[in-house]
């Protein structure tokens, strides 16, 4: 049982595909908060996931919504305006590469391919912004949280493409935060998490010894998901009203880690 620290809230969560997501584990928490929310993802992920479960265990509604057409987030957000009036809390749980599905090398893109993972994973949540600031969707003081990684600021061979999809989110959240902060006393934010399990993380080559190098990095161990749908729970809360334009590391500490002893004794030593 939560401590309804989002009584009486109402939002959109998106990309809530399977159990692996975090976003699945985000609406749980809000559920138990006292959230009410629309979930949405893509039609084939809807197609392809078991997110009714999900949505029956909440009691949320389930909007189909392809990020890439200003259609259909205009009436993902219209569904969204009949239902609540307005919303207070959204979370953007969008990612995808093409390259990386198809193996492609960061020095072999498909342009093609990295046009449609910009527009996905990134430009989607500008698409968002706007239509929510031109239909006036977002509460004041609402909070507007996107998922991002540390490759934005630092290489990670095998995260490819990605890492400048994650760049322009995160400058996104910036810039679209100061505008939406200025009209309408709405928060937006990104929550820089440690490498998780999830569907779409799984693609990303090496992956299972990254976790295990970044848990042993970070002071506090890797956050999991969990972790991170109580953080997003917190963003969404009025405890953090004054906090927007951030890109926030929930991440154990590693992105201030230059080294930790435990990777360093994997060396070992030649005395």
């Amino acid at each position: 049982m939560g401590n309804q620290l989002l009584a009486g809230k109402k939002g959109i969560i998106f990309g809530a595909l399977d159990q692996n997501s975090i976003a699945w584990k985000v609406a749980e928490r809000c559920h138990e908060e006292g959230a009410e929310f629309i979930l949405t993802n893509a039609p084939i992920a809807l197609r392809m996931g078991v997110i009714n479960e999900l949505a029956e265990k909440c009691n949320a509604d389930v909007v189909p919504c392809d990020v890439t057409l200003n259609e259909d987030m205009a009436s993902l957000i219209d569904a969204a305006i009949a239902k609540f009036g307005k919303v207070d809390f959204i979370l953007h749980s969008v990612g995808m590469s093409l390259n990386i599905r198809k193996k492609k090398a960061y020095t072999d893109l498909n342009y093609d391919f990295m046009h449609k993972t910009l527009d996905i994973s990134a430009m989607s949540l500008h698409r968002l912004l706007q239509t929510c600031y031109e239909k006036d969707a977002i509460n004041e003081w609402g909070s507007v949280v996107s998922l991002t990684y540390i490759a934005a600021q630092r290489v990670f061979p095998d995260y490819g493409e990605m890492a400048e999809s994650k760049a322009l989110l995160e400058s996104i959240t910036r810039s679209f935060g100061y505008h939406y902060g200025v009209k309408r006393k709405v928060r937006v934010n990104s929550i820089s998490q440690s490498p998780t399990m999830t569907t779409a993380g799984s693609g990303v080559g090496g992956f299972d010894s990254f976790i295990d190098y970044a848990n042993k990095m970070s002071p506090l161990g890797n956050a999991d998901a969990n972790a991170c749908a109580d953080y997003c729970v917190t963003m969404f809360s009025d405890l953090t009203r004054m906090v927007t334009m951030q890109n926030l590391f929930h991440d154990g500490g590693f992105s201030y880690t230059g080294v930790s002893k435990e990777v360093m004794d994997k060396f070992g030593t030649n005395a």
